[in-house]
């Protein structure tokens, strides 16, 4: 099986992969090894999207990494013993600029100090009135564990979830069917928006137009059989 392994401790793992039985390869991968914690995974997926990851742990936060040792996932792999799970992502599109996640999508006031006005659409009809806050949070199921859930204190297993960050009047959360198109329209104030971890960005201002949807594309993780 030919692995690559991403992280930034990737070269202190390499042994270990090695003696496993994986070939360390640059192509024609069959997986790879994300090395580090939950971060780490969403920089391997943006690098290599697609391919299937295996989750090493090198870090104390690492959510989705196996209770077993690093040693065991490698060998359990090698046994043929596992699952891929394909994972939905998510598409965000404004000013001529595309963005896709694995975990979440995120607008965000880009100056603290000032809130944003936005409105809200799902399939063009709109969710409410105009919301005034810090921003918006746009979630797949893998990713309503994180800061989905730090806002709303719950996750979902199916669907698109909505949250909305500090808005000065109460905004409950939604959960969308996952075919949903979410639409938000700036009303006043400077915003950017990320998508998962990853560096890129698209500034937004009044009178943008940011069109979040499933994307088209998949991301695959390696599921261990844990029972045997």
């Amino acid at each position: 099986m030919k692995v690559t392994i991403f992280g930034r401790n990737a070269r202190s793992v390499e042994p270990l992969v090695a003696r496993a039985g994986f070939e360390i390869a640059d192509k024609n991968l069959d997986f790879v090894i994300s090395y580090g914690g939950d971060g780490t995974h969403m920089m391997a997926e943006h690098a290599y999207p697609g391919i299937p990851k295996i989750l090493l742990k090198d870090s104390l936060i690492c959510k989705k990494c196996s209770p077993l040792t690093n040693e065991q996932v490698l060998k359990k792999v090698i046994d043929g013993k596992y699952q891929i799970e394909n994972l939905m992502k998510l598409e965000v599109s404004a000013h001529g600029k595309t963005l896709v996640a694995m975990n979440d999508i995120i607008l965000h006031n880009k100056d603290s100090r000032h809130a944003i006005r936005y409105n809200i659409a799902v399939n063009e009809k709109s969710l409410g009135k105009e919301v005034i806050g810090d921003g918006v949070i746009v979630a797949t199921p893998f990713g309503s564990t994180a800061y989905y859930r730090s806002i709303t204190d719950s996750y979902f297993e199916v669907g698109i979830g909505v949250a909305f960050n500090n808005s000065t009047e109460q905004s409950d959360h939604v959960v969308l069917k996952e075919d949903s198109t979410v639409t938000i329209t700036i009303a006043r104030g400077d915003a950017v928006v990320y998508a998962d971890n990853q560096e890129d960005e698209i500034v937004v201002s009044e009178k943008s137009e940011i069109s979040i949807h499933k994307s088209n594309e998949i991301a695959r993780i390696v599921v261990l059989e844990l029972s045997q």
